[in-house]
């Protein structure tokens, strides 16, 4: 028996597991509201039929309220007439129809009830209903919350932020390369534009001092 029991745990415990993972929340959520949405379906339904019945019981009671009226002046016509035949059977057809309308009218505010009572437990019904949709909504965003919070972490978790930062690290060191290079080529290039510049001011520089040997020579020539 022991052995067959435990069987039957893990068995079980298996089964749930498996459903748990099935039983998606917010699909849940959204199933729950479908069926209470339905149950308001059918309760609009059952109002709508409560109401067409009490619809039938007001037209009712008008109706042999009229008869009871026209009993009475029946009657009354009668006996003017000194029919008293059809002045009895106005009567007795009148007391007839008093004892009906007792009874529509007994019925008519049991149904007036029933009515209330319907009434009462629609609103009741779509009160839940928006209170539910309301906390569908928060439920919704706590679970798409904590879905990327579990996402985000397991991403930490894994060797992609070091990747990337490897990555950067790699392409800032190339940049800097390319800065260098840039740099290089900017000095050679300002160098080969000075040689031009720095020939002409030897040049410059030699026949300045050819210039001061000749005036040097004039000098000494005119002193002998």
């Amino acid at each position: 028996m022991g052995i067959y029991k435990r069987i039957k745990d893990i068995a079980s415990a298996d089964i749930n597991d498996v459903l748990d993972k099935l039983e998606d929340p917010i699909s849940m959520l959204k199933q729950y509201l479908r069926e209470l949405q339905n149950d308001i379906d059918k309760a609009h339904e059952a109002l709508a039929k409560q109401l067409y019945i009490e619809h039938k019981y007001e037209k009712m009671i008008e109706e042999t309220v009229q008869i009871i009226v026209k009993r009475n002046r029946q009657t009354e016509l009668a006996v003017e007439k000194n029919e008293d035949d059809i002045a009895k059977l106005a009567i007795a057809d009148r007391i007839k129809h008093e004892e009906k309308l007792l009874v529509y009218q007994q019925q008519y505010a049991s149904i007036q009830n029933q009515t209330q009572m319907f009434c009462e437990q629609l609103e009741k019904l779509k009160e839940k209903y928006e209170e539910l949709q309301n906390r569908k909504l928060v439920l919704i965003s706590r679970a798409n919350a904590a879905k990327i919070s579990s996402e985000i972490g397991k991403t930490l978790m894994t060797n992609t932020p070091k990747k990337a930062a490897r990555g950067f690290a790699r392409m800032e060191d190339r940049i800097l390369q390319y800065e260098a290079r840039a740099q290089a080529s900017m000095h050679l290039a300002n160098t080969s534009l000075l040689a031009p510049l720095n020939n002409l001011d030897k040049m410059f520089n030699d026949e300045v001092d050819k210039e001061l040997e000749r005036v040097k020579q004039q000098k000494a020539d005119v002193m002998k």
